[in-house]
């Protein structure tokens, strides 16, 4: 194992014993399929991990615990992974008058005030709750198609205060305003190709898993089964792309997280794509693949959500 180790932060972008790691990249990683959530140091190490069902959105927070989902797609915990103990947790099933009620959650996120923003499908919301559980805030989500599963994917406060959320089912990208307003939207194309079944690289549609707001007031698109990252102009118009199989020697299937580095690189999560494929991806704005996270052992073809510690 310490060979390993040694050889996967020397090896950039090669496998080795089916792990490929670059030197300096920490890995906060989930998969369905292997029921596991991991920290994974730069030499392939695990350094945390924690037992997990669906999930479909993490946060590393400042204090260095873990918001994820945890005992099913409705519940949210906050794990210290110093003593791998749940110190917050919120059932969207029960809380806040969803009982009863068909509602999934698929995003989250711990806000600088220390509330949680939820985003809850089937019910047609987004919320925020303080410590104790209590809305202190809540918009609803305008939704063509209402689905619990689909209505949403990831969803994003942002600086000035509204939110982007991704709408998997309706096939495109809305960014509300503090009353719920949506003062701006991105329909996701099809790019003249029939929708196709499936998950992996034969599907295609506009399943949108996710949406950065970037400094300049572009937004990068992660398309789901789209299999590309799109950035947009407010004007929406497309001014750079990666298509499923732009990447030499990769293709890519369903596009999930995208993260921006400080270095300016994108991080692709690469889901359903298959064991030849890696799971995480870094590439620069060349497009030239930096770095990938290929682990096949500890991880499965459901590695739907990822974020590299900086």
């Amino acid at each position: 194992m310490r060979m390993r180790n040694l050889l996967a932060t020397l090896m950039v972008g090669m496998t080795v014993a089916g792990v490929a790691h670059a030197e300096g990249r920490r890995l906060l990683v989930a998969d369905e399929s292997k029921k596991r959530i991991a920290i994974i140091d730069a030499a392939g190490k695990t350094e945390w991990e924690y037992k997990i069902g669906g999930l479909h959105d993490l946060q590393l927070l400042p204090n260095g615990n873990v918001l994820f989902h945890g005992g099913g797609i409705n519940k949210i915990v906050e794990v210290d992974p110093k003593a791998n103990k749940i110190v917050w947790e919120y059932d969207a099933s029960k809380a806040n008058g969803n009982a009863g009620k068909k509602v999934e959650v698929h995003a989250f996120q711990r806000l600088a005030d220390g509330n949680t923003m939820i985003a809850e499908s089937g019910v047609g919301r987004i919320i925020e709750v303080d410590k104790d559980g209590k809305i202190v805030k809540e918009i609803k989500l305008k939704v063509s198609k209402p689905n619990a599963h689909r209505d949403t994917r990831l969803a994003r406060k942002l600086d000035n205060g509204n939110y982007l959320v991704a709408h998997e089912g309706d096939g495109v990208v809305k960014e509300y305003d503090g009353a719920g307003n949506v003062v701006w939207e991105f329909p996701v194309p099809l790019f003249d190709k029939k929708p196709a079944g499936g998950h992996g690289p034969e599907s295609w549609g506009n399943q949108v898993f996710s949406a950065v707001r970037l400094g300049n007031g572009n937004t990068l698109i992660g398309t789901g089964n789209g299999h590309s990252v799109l950035e947009v102009r407010p004007d929406k118009r497309i001014v750079w792309q990666v298509g499923q199989k732009d990447l030499p020697g990769i293709t890519l299937a369903w596009v999930t997280t995208v993260q921006v580095l400080k270095n300016g690189n994108v991080v692709i999560g690469n889901c359903h794509a298959g064991k030849e494929n890696p799971q995480v991806i870094e590439i620069d704005r060349e497009k030239k693949v930096v770095w990938q996270f290929k682990d096949w052992e500890r991880f499965g073809n459901s590695t739907t959500n990822s974020w590299v510690i900086e």
